[in-house]
């Protein structure tokens, strides 16, 4: 193996910020977020969501970064290497660690052909193609069209969807290519505060719409508002509710997925991990929180009213981001305006998200097997553009969804456990103390070593022990899925071992060859 080669860092503390809260920052901030609130008590989510924030979401914010700087300084950036870091003597650690890569790369197949949806409807709202429509009905139609599910008279196939998506992969791998400090970080810089000047364009627009129909003056902004903050309490005896809320945050900070470990990897031995991952989970929540919590939700109650709401609310995060918000501002003048400032605002949240979850794979290839960027992104681009396929071309037959559960739900709970536990317990939590505070220019309350340590591995064995008990079976034995999707659920599961069997024997070749290394230098 050759040696190891001067690995790149972040060029300022701004663009791990940045980079950290463009992960973090994404679709379901704008989509996921209202839906989930709306959906599950208004403002009585709330209480569970900032409970799951404070001992779930940050503590896992500061272990990971904190993880990913301690494995950067012994040449790793991805789990298998951090995980062994942190406990040398166990043999198979490392391979819980495969999750760390696997999560991530999973994600990106289906998420980069969602992003260019966004991408597309940018174009369409500035040429006009998609503002002429101003029923459901005819949205839903041109969408599912966009996606290939059906031909008519707005597309009589994929090629269109296809084009985009084509030209969102490239864009991905050329931000990727450049690096770190050259590529993600530079992203970062420029599309995370035009992304914060779009939200606040649309937030005051939609604070503005006044009373449209004045027939019915209750329809108003205000009581749009009060319908997705009024809390109901009583959804909080729900234990689905606490799940939600929960699942929600992992979401939201992107935590348990691999990808901060990857980033604060490049951070230096005395760069600042406690205040930079409480500022970029700062900005996650008032991108989701503010913005995205006062824009689609208000907005259509304006238009829609008391009843109708709560059927678009629940209708699922594609049909409010694709279907009720382009009819909302379809009716606006200058539609096109804002039909592409809310479409490019996706587009820079969702690109920004996934070129950190290409970065673990990439970095994993460079770390372990000591090869070039270039090459390593090479053979990441030609491995994900294959797996994209089925996302693309199944769409309709649940695969997105398969995907989504598994990389983005699951596995998430999983490794966010395997990580916590040997955080607190196997490398100890006065060593993991003084570790995050290495280099920091605050303190954490004490009472977070107690949360750090019992709460928040309390409250993660909690989250997969009800998951067990309520979904497991149901989820296996594809209950609820419809006969003709079930073999491409199957083919799906069956692709999804092989990608996490093949990682994992490369995590096998890699230390075999040092092993063999380190005897030869014995």
């Amino acid at each position: 193996m050759a040696e190891k080669k001067i690995r790149e860092s972040w060029g300022s503390r701004l663009g791990i910020i940045m980079a950290v809260a463009g992960s973090a920052v994404g679709l379901g901030n704008f989509l996921r977020f209202p839906a989930k609130a709306a959906a599950n008590g208004g403002g009585a989510f709330m209480i569970p969501y900032f409970i799951a924030l404070l001992f779930l979401g940050i503590p896992l914010m500061w272990i990971e970064w904190t993880l990913g700087r301690y494995g950067g300084g012994f040449g790793h950036g991805t789990a298998p290497g951090i995980f062994h870091s942190l406990w040398q003597k166990n043999r198979f650690i490392k391979y819980f660690g495969v999750i760390g890569i696997f999560g991530p790369l999973v994600i990106f197949i289906y998420y980069v052909f969602i992003e260019s949806w966004t991408l597309a409807y940018s174009f369409f709202s500035l040429t006009g193609r998609s503002t002429s429509l101003l029923d459901q009905n005819s949205l839903r139609s041109f969408l599912s069209a966009f996606q290939g599910l059906e031909k008519n008279q707005y597309f009589h196939g994929i090629g269109v969807a296809y084009t985009f998506f084509l030209i969102t992969f490239l864009l991905n791998i050329w931000v990727i290519y450049y690096g770190i400090r050259g590529g993600i970080e530079k992203l970062c810089k420029w599309a995370m505060p035009l992304l914060f000047v779009f939200g606040l364009i649309l937030l005051i627009r939609v604070f503005t719409l006044g009373t449209p129909d004045l027939s019915r003056p209750d329809w108003n902004i205000m009581a749009g508002l009060g319908f997705l903050w009024n809390p109901d309490f009583s959804a909080l005896k729900s234990a689905k509710v606490w799940m939600e809320a929960a699942g929600q945050i992992f979401f939201t900070l992107s935590v348990g997925i691999g990808v901060i470990l990857t980033y604060a990897s490049y951070l230096k031995k005395n760069d600042d991990v406690v205040l930079s991952g409480l500022t970029a989970s700062m900005t996650n929540e008032f991108a989701e929180v503010i913005l995205g919590g006062s824009i689609i939700i208000p907005a259509a109650f304006v238009f829609f009213g008391p009843v109708d709401i709560k059927n678009i609310a629940q209708s699922g995060v594609f049909n409010l981001g694709f279907v009720t918000m382009p009819l909302v501002l379809n009716k606006l003048p200058f539609a096109y305006l804002f039909g592409f400032l809310w479409f490019f605002l996706l587009f820079l949240a969702g690109i920004t998200s996934s070129v950190s979850l290409a970065q673990p794979a990439v970095a994993f290839l460079e770390d372990e097997f000591c090869i070039t960027r270039k090459r390593a992104v090479t053979i990441f681009s030609i491995a994900a553009f294959i797996l994209c396929q089925p996302a693309i071309f199944f769409l309709g037959r649940g695969v997105v969804n398969e995907l989504d559960f598994w990389g983005g739900t699951f596995f998430l709970v999983i490794f966010a456990t395997i990580e916590t536990v040997l955080f607190v317990w196997v490398f100890g939590m006065d060593k993991a103390w003084d570790e995050i505070h290495q280099g920091s220019e605050m303190r954490i309350p004490v009472v977070y070593k107690f949360i750090i340590k019992y709460i928040t591995p309390l409250f993660l064995f909690v989250i997969l022990g009800f998951w067990f008990f309520q979904e497991w079976l149901p989820v296996i034995l594809l209950k609820g899925v419809a006969v003709a999707d079930k073999p491409y659920i199957v083919a799906t599961r069956l692709g999804l071992v092989v990608v996490f069997v093949i990682l994992a024997i490369l995590v096998k070749i890699v230390w075999r060859k040092r092993r063999l290394e380190e005897k030869g230098r014995g």
